[in-house]
């Protein structure tokens, strides 16, 4: 049941999707403004590698939640929903339209529905337990006692590893999915494209990155004081180059391994998104137009 007549847009899809394009042409024409949904944009200093929007790419819309947080410390999915929710209010109280983007589901759940996040406090004695795994161990484990979590799950992080096995072993319970007791009037809109031609999309914008400074962005990192081990866990981009940087992978393998790595990310956020059966999935830029025009002019009332 919608809980609020304060409409917020949802513009969500897997990586390479064009999202933050989209999100900007809509704030443009609907004098919004843009709250990133990302989990790693909202470290300062993760911009290639993170696909972080650049102001130039932002044409004078506002983006909030970017460059939030030191990438020393982790930056949770309970963290995000406390900032995101004051955002989005901020905005909301301005008179603009709040536009969530992003591709972290769980991110988008924390900032939508009460009790997206597990009331699960930290339980050192499971946590000091679980690290003395494998990352491979831990993630067999989650397969194990909850499939679903397993599912969707980056299965080479060890801090969303043992933060599910915590939940699970600590409740006796799986992951609980959110209640889906909504904050916000919220029409979600997903972009989405044939496996095939987003494989492709992935492997041009990878590459342009990697041209455009990418190694050099996690050089400079490492020698501002972040960890080989905190790289490692930060995934992806981050993870693959500081193997290639420690010499454990040469360049073309490191390309090769994250390339792969990406498309499996892909896949695991569209596994995470066909859940929803509230999501308006499109094909093209006027698809969005009309729905957002629709979802505008329709009256909450009609929606109880």
């Amino acid at each position: 049941m919608i809980k609020t007549d304060k409409k917020i847009i949802v513009v969500l899809g897997p990586t390479a999707s064009g999202k933050s394009d989209l999100a900007v042409e809509l704030a443009i024409k609907h004098n919004g403004e843009i709250v990133s949904a990302d989990s790693r944009q909202v470290y300062k200093g993760l911009d290639i590698g993170s696909g972080k929007i650049s102001e130039k790419e932002m044409r004078g819309i506002p983006h909030h939640l970017l460059d939030v947080a030191s990438p020393r410390r982790i930056f949770t999915a309970s963290d995000y929903g406390q900032l995101s929710k004051k955002a989005i209010d901020d905005i909301l109280r301005r008179g603009k339209l709040p536009i969530v983007c992003g591709g972290t589901g769980f991110y988008i759940d924390a900032l939508l529905y009460d009790d997206a996040i597990a009331p699960i406090p930290p339980n050192p004695k499971i946590r000091k337990t679980l690290e003395k795994l494998s990352t491979e161990k831990l993630a067999a484990k989650l397969s194990d006692i909850d499939p679903d979590r397993f599912a969707s799950i980056d299965r080479k992080n060890r801090v969303r590893l043992i933060r599910a096995l915590e939940i699970v072993m600590a409740s006796g319970k799986p992951v609980p999915k959110p209640k889906r007791r909504a904050r916000y009037d919220t029409l979600k809109i997903g972009i989405s494209y044939p496996m095939e031609k987003l494989d492709e999309r992935i492997e041009v914008r990878l590459d342009k990155r990697l041209q455009s400074g990418m190694v050099d962005e996690v050089k400079r990192l490492y020698k501002n004081g972040l960890s080989w081990k905190r790289l490692f866990d930060l995934g992806l981009e981050y993870r693959y180059i500081s193997l290639y940087l420690r010499g454990q992978l040469s360049c073309e393998e490191m390309r090769q391994e994250l390339l792969k790595a990406i498309r499996q990310y892909a896949r695991r956020q569209m596994t995470w998104f066909k859940k929803d059966q509230t999501i308006k999935w499109i094909k093209d830029k006027s698809e969005a137009d009309r729905l957002l025009e629709e979802f505008l002019k329709t009256d909450i009332s009609a929606k109880l």
